[in-house]
């Protein structure tokens, strides 16, 4: 128990980055907290933190121990939560990373809490590519590729582009025909948060034929969708986003699709999560709920 006692106090200080508030939150004090991590270094013959006066930082064996401790006290939750399953509803707190365009798939994440009112929803909304079991998660949705052995993964379901706009705005501009009318319209772009880039719209010279890139006008720029939305619904351009984003509007009719033939991209959300012999309760509700319903 001592052993498990000295773990919890190293993940509280590793996350916290401080005996002291490691303390507060476990109910000792700093200096309780420090004998169990010297304790810990000693017995495992490592150094696992860098201490001064002003920070605490995790040594590289620090970092790698921590990774490990986590994962233990993910598989003892889990187990818990397991046994906890014919006595109730999945409870407990979920930290879920979700991509920047997440935010357009809040009704089916406020459906799941009102499915499921005993788990504690933590949504960490980011297009940086995290790292799953050493930052905490217990799962992340991503649309890339998945190259991470240690992780499972789970399809959500597929997506394509379509290039938008409003009725208002076609009848004033007129409705391109090829692609290389677009260089004649006001287009609105998507810049990705992370590395500064334009996303490419995703064009094909027709059914068959090569992906090619025009130098298409920039009307306006901005680094999430919800904007791109607003003002293509506005009528100040033609916008480049994902069909989930706008089935509202194209069901509504503030926005029709153009140049259909010439969109070729698709993709795929998956749910990844830490590869473990069994899921916890909460977790498979979440993935279960999430495949059910995202696209639905």
């Amino acid at each position: 128990m001592d052993s498990l006692n000295s773990l919890n106090a190293f993940v509280h200080v590793a996350e916290a980055r401080s005996f002291t508030a490691a303390g507060q939150k476990l109910g000792v004090s700093s200096s309780a907290i420090g004998k169990s991590i010297a304790r810990l270094e000693e017995r495992l013959g490592v150094r696992l933190f860098h201490r001064s006066t002003r920070s605490v930082t995790l040594t590289p064996e620090g970092a790698a121990f921590l990774e490990r401790c986590r994962r233990i006290f993910g598989e003892v939750e889990a187990a818990e939560q397991e046994f906890a399953h014919s006595l109730g509803a999945p409870r407990g707190k979920l930290r879920v990373s979700m991509p920047i365009v997440g935010m357009l798939m809040m009704p089916a994440l406020s459906a799941f809490m009102r499915a499921h009112p005993e788990i504690e929803l933590e949504l960490d909304f980011t297009d940086r590519l995290v790292d799953v079991i050493a930052e905490g998660f217990d799962a992340v949705v991503r649309s890339g590729d998945v190259a991470d052995s240690r992780l499972v993964a789970r399809p959500l379901g597929k997506f394509r582009f379509r290039l938008a706009a409003s009725p208002a705005y076609l009848k004033r501009a007129g409705v391109p025909r090829t692609p290389d009318d677009l260089l004649q319209h006001a287009c609105l772009h998507h810049r990705f948060a992370t590395n500064g880039k334009l996303e490419r719209w995703p064009l094909r010279a027709g059914r068959g034929r090569k992906d090619f890139t025009l130098d298409l006008p920039t009307t306006a720029v901005v680094n999430t969708i919800e904007p791109l939305i607003h003002l293509a619904e506005a009528g100040l351009g033609i916008a480049c986003l994902p069909d989930f984003s706008i089935r509202e509007q194209e069901r509504k009719g503030t926005l029709v699709s153009v140049l259909d033939s010439y969109i070729h991209h698709s993709g795929t959300f998956r749910m990844l999560w830490p590869s473990s012999p069994y899921l916890s309760p909460k977790l498979r509700a979440f993935v279960d709920f999430m495949a059910a319903h995202l696209f639905t």
